[in-house]
């Protein structure tokens, strides 16, 4: 394939992952992280270790379907938010590959946040591309992070978020993953555990949500579904009952925020965000634009797109 292309990197705590945007399209190379049967996630030495070995496999990879010569610029994730103080060991290994890339082919560099690649993911593949020109909420939902945040076109930056809610204990993603460990399914849970949900078909009891203000609490959801768990209830009732409950809250902390700050357009990206069961409900409620589940989950893609937006390459 030839024609400009630009190269992307994001090394989170979950996945290794390159893209290229090209020719109009994001193209793929990603690996997750390897996780011991049991556990629930990796310390930051381990990630950065995998990493280490994952990185130029996903790069060989990538470099079957592009042109050196076609590479214009390469952007990279270098933080998990675009603030002041934030940082994780396991982005160094992408950043710093993207500076040698850099360095070797003489091309601009472009140094970007995991978040902010989250939320260009869910532009790009939502197709709602006035997203970039247009003031938005953006929630990021995973393992890591459960934010709600006011998003402004900014041309330095492309994407400026300012947080506006966000959880005040567990993670949504981490939620998952404990009660998906706890009852035996393999991490991390999100898939396993959306399967098992779309095999209940009764009713839960009464969900209600703590939100408070536009935050959000959900570490008593843990305790529940293990008393559930202990009393014999079934495993598709319980998955059902998170992901009910992680909804509930997400449509909670919306309505809080547009009391707040106006109504304005709605974007779902994270992890997450790639359960049809959430996506289905919340798009009837509030008419919500989601990430498609391929770019759902951890990617360079949305880092490829706002490297290519950077180079005043058009995307859409």
């Amino acid at each position: 394939m030839s024609g400009a292309c630009y190269l992307a990197i994001d090394t989170s705590n979950y996945t290794t992952s390159t893209a290229v945007f090209q020719n109009g399209k994001v193209i793929h190379s990603k690996k997750l992280l390897p996780v011991k049967e049991g556990q629930l996630g990796l310390r930051q030495s381990d990630a950065v270790f995998h990493h280490t070995v994952q990185l130029p496999q996903m790069i060989e990879l990538l470099s079957e379907k592009i042109r050196l010569k076609d590479i214009r610029a390469v952007g990279a994730s270098f933080t998990p938010r675009n603030v002041e103080g934030s940082y994780m060991p396991c982005f160094l290994v992408g950043s710093g590959l993207a500076r040698s890339i850099r360095s070797v082919l003489d091309i601009p560099l472009y140094r970007f946040s995991h978040q902010q690649g989250h939320i260009s993911a869910g532009i790009y593949s939502s197709g709602h591309f006035e997203l970039f020109e247009q003031k938005h909420l953006a929630f990021h939902i995973s393992g890591g992070t459960t934010e709600a945040l006011i998003v402004n076109p900014d041309k330095e930056n492309i994407i400026s978020a300012t947080l506006t809610g966000k959880t005040l204990d567990l993670n949504a993603g981490q939620l998952i993953d404990r009660v998906g460990v706890m009852m035996g399914l393999s991490f991390p849970c999100g898939k396993e555990l959306e399967t098992l949900a779309l095999h209940f078909f009764g009713k839960v009891g009464k969900i209600n949500p703590t939100v408070k203000n536009c935050d959000c609490c959900l570490s008593g959801v843990e305790n529940i579904c293990r008393k559930m768990y202990q009393s014999g209830v079934v495993k598709e009732e319980i998955a059902f009952y998170v992901l009910q409950y992680i909804e509930q809250t997400l449509f909670m902390m919306t309505k809080n925020i547009f009391r707040q700050y106006g109504k304005m357009p709605v974007l779902f990206s994270g992890g997450v965000m790639s359960n049809s069961i959430i996506r289905k409900n919340l798009t009837e409620k509030l008419g919500a634009f989601f990430a498609e589940p391929e770019f759902s989950t951890d990617n360079a893609g949305g880092i490829a797109v706002l490297t290519a937006l950077k180079e005043n390459e058009i995307i859409c």
